[in-house]
């Protein structure tokens, strides 16, 4: 009996330690993955447009398993919700690469949420890509710029204005925060050097969220008191464009009255808003919808099989799939995740964007985009009436003085911030 005893004492310390060597093994084999960070609102008010990010990412994850994965290891979307709280960005950001571990971070909306992540990131040496349209003034080894530079969007807008429309007093409306502020100053700086007068610029800045638009759709109708032709530039945020545009249709502005160019509006925006009354307002991207080049039609054709034929397509999602497969196609030539690596066989990445045309990554981690004026149709979509040929993302804009003498190039001169004047690379910690 007492051998017994002893036998079955062994026995079921055997048992123990294999239970233990399978569990390793188990969590060994969770670990095998590829891991991609999600890093995008899924709440708040910043949820209607970053939502769909997040699908975007678990459709190319998916995409990208049934191809075989990547490095031989599947990927796996690890999903955080910085719930619009723009101090979060930086803790998720933290918790994905180092709780998480992940390879790379696909994330952010707003350039508040970005510069609060940005520490974080260049503090751990993460990897994020940046899918969504922003005021420049930034360079950063940790971070690729899929969105649209000023000059890829802003600027391109405002010259429409002045050359096809024949505006002549502007209404720079934004969301109080950097984005705004700071591409409007570029705007007001450009618009002064193409002779418009400092009276004839009319800035207003509310917060996220804002919902009562009666006195600034009022303020902007009495700028054309004079009879001067008015246009809006809006770059307001989020859940508030629903309130400002019903304002402007409650005030009877039709956009043959007051043309509205948005940076920040698209499919997604206007597919909750009765857009009856918005017809002939314009959005300014680099990708609408309604681009016609087959790409494009294969690429809607999968999401909305797999999220319904009411979800619809926009420029942020493009962004996403093309530094996504760029992101993959580096991976695959450096052979391995790391971000240093990767990094390097970023630049000169080429990829075929939706609207017909490719896409290249440039040395200051921004790509070359074509730029695309969008009229609002009365279906939500877009009519596009302007396309450029690719235009290279600039970091620095040339109509502010500072920035004027600086430029970025991580893959030559491995400085984001180089004066070409005194020939010195000025190195910036980010502490936002």
């Amino acid at each position: 009996m007492q051998l017994n005893k002893v036998t079955r004492r062994f026995a079921l310390a055997g048992a123990t330690t294999l239970i233990s060597v399978s569990m390793l093994f188990s969590a060994s084999a969770q670990e095998e993955t590829i891991k991609i960070g999600v890093l995008h609102s899924l709440s708040g008010t910043m949820a209607i447009s970053e939502t769909t990010l997040k699908d975007t990412i678990e459709m190319l994850v998916d995409q990208q398993n049934e191809k075989g994965g990547l490095l031989g290891k599947q990927l796996e979307a690890v999903v955080v919700d910085p719930a619009s709280d723009w101090p979060l960005f930086a803790e998720k950001a933290r918790e994905l690469l180092t709780v998480s571990n992940v390879d790379v971070i696909f994330g952010s909306w707003t350039s508040v949420s970005r510069k609060s992540a940005l520490p974080v990131l260049e503090e751990l040496n993460g990897l994020m890509f940046y899918p969504v349209q922003y005021e420049g003034e930034e360079s950063s080894k940790n971070v690729f710029y899929t969105g649209a530079a000023p000059n890829q969007q802003a600027i391109p807008a405002t010259d429409y204005f002045l050359e096809e429309l024949g505006v002549e007093k502007f209404a720079l409306l934004g969301t109080d925060y950097v984005y705004p502020r700071t591409t409007n100053n570029i705007l007001e700086s450009y618009l002064k050097g193409k002779g418009i007068a400092a009276e004839d610029i009319f800035v207003n800045y509310t917060p996220f969220g804002h919902s009562d638009w009666s006195k600034i759709v009022a303020d902007v109708i009495a700028l054309g008191a004079d009879g001067k032709k008015v246009g809006v530039i809006s770059t307001i945020n989020g859940d508030a464009n629903v309130g400002f545009y019903k304002e402007l249709a409650a005030a009877g502005v039709s956009a043959d009255d007051i043309p509205v160019v948005a940076f920040s509006v698209g499919e997604e925006e206007l597919s909750g808003l009765d857009t009856s009354n918005l017809v002939g307002h314009l959005a300014a991207w680099n990708y609408f919808q309604s681009a016609d080049a087959p790409a494009n039609a294969e690429f809607i054709k999968t999401w909305k099989a797999r999220m319904g034929e009411k979800r619809v397509t926009n420029d942020p999602m493009e962004a996403h799939y093309i530094g996504f497969n760029m992101w993959v196609n580096a991976v695959t030539a450096a052979g391995t995740t790391d971000v240093d690596a990767v990094r390097t066989a970023m630049y000169g990445q080429k990829f075929p964007n939706l609207t017909g045309g490719t896409a290249e990554m440039l040395p200051n981690h921004h790509l070359s985009k074509p730029v695309l004026i969008g009229e609002i149709q009365a279906d939500g979509q877009f009519d596009i009436i302007s396309q450029t040929e690719p235009v290279p993302g600039d970091a620095w804009t040339d109509f502010l003085p500072e920035s004027a003498v600086l430029k970025s190039d991580w893959a030559t001169l491995g400085c984001g911030m180089y004066n070409t004047e005194t020939s010195t690379c000025v190195q910036i910690k980010s502490n936002y």
